[in-house]
């Protein structure tokens, strides 16, 4: 399985507009094949932080998102709303079990 975390800072004034970027592409997202989950969710802490959380069946379902047309269009359409470059880590997990929460 392969996990990808985005730190997306946005700008203030466009939160509201990114928000609704992001809610859009993780619709879509959901969909494609090979992808197990794909979220968006707020920093407590600093809500112009955005986090994109993607789970994937494995490199190649990665591969087709990262390189799909409506990936492309958001990219795009999400760069004026940043405050700064997101950051993104790619983790490949070897195993996965469930802990005690919260």
């Amino acid at each position: 399985m392969i996990v990808i975390h985005s730190e997306v800072p946005v700008k203030p004034d466009s939160r509201t507009e990114a928000v609704e970027l992001l809610k859009e592409i993780a619709t879509r997202s959901r969909a494609e094949p090979g992808v197990i989950d794909y979220r968006v969710t707020s920093d407590l802490e600093d809500s112009n932080m955005l986090r994109i959380i993607e789970h994937y069946e494995d490199e190649d379902a990665a591969d087709s998102h990262e390189s799909s047309d409506h990936v492309a269009q958001f990219q795009e359409q999400m760069e004026p709303h940043l405050a700064a470059e997101a950051e993104l880590s790619i983790h490949d997990v070897a195993s996965k079990r469930t802990a005690p929460g919260p």
